[in-house]
């Protein structure tokens, strides 16, 4: 085991262009084809030596994450640990910058964060290969924070296909009060979709096109997330925002994932910050960041 004082890591939140969701399977997830982007929003974990497992944390909303092992960062210490035949010995510190419960795969990002933190401060000499299973058992986000840039997620997101991107695409992020359980939007849009036929999900080439080419009008007009109707049928208040961001100049506004964080795609760094200025002045949001794509995943630093 390495002697390293501490290693820390750095890691993007990402944004869904497209959310494809299919019907639930016997085992209760869902068949997705979810076009992931890395945005230069970041959390850091750094990891020290410690005589037992600890999580801290400092940031926004660190009130509203366990610091417990059942935080997901703590699970990926433990199990890298068990993988290695040692202890999860460490001090897991957490600086949060990503929205908490906010469709941003936050928690994700600190899974990702830690897993890399630890495989560094450990010297385990853990593959790329190993460090993806892990996080593939740990969630299905989790995957593509190690990864970042931009992927196809499919099965339930885990089975990562990277994505060529042509350009720097421009974000608003509309941060709202409060989380949205995935489970519950998962189990809503279950609600929704009962008795209808839910196609297999694909990604739409357009918007594959659209990235590659990095252009950002056609992106806009390809942006889809099947788990929109069931977010805003919990949380009806966003639709507030969509409409705030989208009368303010952005090319297109949708949810985050499973929300309740409102995404914006302007046409460039001028026009975000003044689709940001817009959102704040509406009183529909409670923060809001601006931030680019693609960012680079889990680092250290």
């Amino acid at each position: 085991m390495t002697t390293t004082a501490s290693i820390t890591v750095r890691v993007p939140a990402k944004v869904n262009v497209q959310l494809a969701v299919g019907a639930a399977r016997p085992d209760g997830f869902h068949d997705l084809a979810n076009v992931f982007l890395a945005v230069g929003l970041y959390d850091e974990v750094t990891a020290t030596p410690a005589e037992s497992l600890r999580i801290t944390a400092e940031g926004h909303d660190v009130d509203q994450i366990p610091l417990d092992r059942t935080n997901l960062a703590a699970r990926a210490a433990e199990l890298l640990a068990a993988r290695h035949g040692i202890e999860p010995h460490v001090h897991l510190h957490i600086t949060k910058d990503i929205p908490v419960a906010g469709g941003m795969a936050g928690g994700s990002a600190d899974a990702a964060g830690a897993l890399l933190a630890c495989d560094a401060l450990w010297s385990t000499g853990a593959s790329r290969d190993e460090l993806l299973s892990i996080c593939a058992e740990l969630g299905s986000d989790v995957p593509f924070s190690l990864v970042g840039g931009a992927a196809l997620g499919r099965g339930r997101g885990e089975l990562l296909t990277p994505l060529p991107v042509g350009g720097t695409f421009h974000w608003v992020f509309a941060v709202a009060d409060g989380g949205l359980s995935t489970p519950a939007v998962y189990g809503e849009f279950d609600r929704l979709t009962a008795g209808t036929d839910v196609p297999e999900p694909e990604a739409a080439p357009e918007l594959l096109a659209a990235l590659e080419s990095g252009d950002a009008t056609a992106l806009a007009a390809s942006l889809t997330n099947d788990l929109q109707p069931a977010a805003l049928s919990l949380r009806p208040s966003l639709t507030a925002t969509l409409e705030a961001g989208t009368a303010a100049g952005a090319l297109a506004a949708l949810v985050s994932g499973s929300g309740p964080t409102t995404a914006f795609l302007t046409k460039d760094a001028e026009a975000a910050k003044e689709v940001a200025s817009a959102l704040m002045a509406s009183g529909t949001c409670r923060q809001v960041r601006v931030a680019d794509s693609p960012a680079v995943g889990a680092r250290v630093l």
